[in-house]
């Protein structure tokens, strides 16, 4: 049986059951019923979509960053944690490969240097350490290559 649902009846199922929306909608789409579409609700989502996808990708490679930094300059560390850096690099990138589109790609060579600041902001923190370079050491590509390290 097709359910029947007017724009309004989208709408209000929006904010009851975004999942059932979001089933509905894909049934219009796929029937190519797109005058029925919740259009508001749908821009609002694929706005979020987008925002989701930067947010992560951003995180990934700020994670990267961090073990990177930790690797290559918490000496005092490193003899105890090397293995589980270099390990949580190749995790983070490897998550960053499969999620990396051009697009995203083009958005952090966009965000770079804020990214990295994020990054020098929390291993500073975390090691108390004044030591790390105030401007990048390494390319985006470096970063995401899966097998560089400093």
């Amino acid at each position: 049986m097709q359910d029947i649902f007017t724009k309004t009846d989208l709408q209000n199922l929006y904010e009851i059951d975004d999942h059932l929306w979001l089933q509905e909608t894909i049934k219009l789409l796929k029937s190519h019923r797109f005058n029925e579409l919740d259009l508001d609700n749908l821009i609002e989502e694929l706005e979020s979509l987008g925002r989701r996808d930067k947010n992560k990708a951003t995180s990934l490679l700020e994670q990267v960053i961090r073990h990177l930094l930790l690797l290559q300059f918490w000496t005092e560390e490193y003899e105890d944690n090397a293995a589980h850096w270099e390990s949580e690099i190749d995790s983070f990138r490897t998550q960053l490969k499969r999620h990396l589109t051009t697009n995203l790609y083009q958005h952090l060579e966009q965000e770079y240097n804020n990214i990295y600041d994020d990054a020098l902001r929390y291993v500073t923190k975390k090691t108390r350490l004044k030591s790390f370079p105030k401007k990048s050491p390494y390319t985006l590509e470096q970063v995401i290559d899966i097998n560089w390290l400093p």
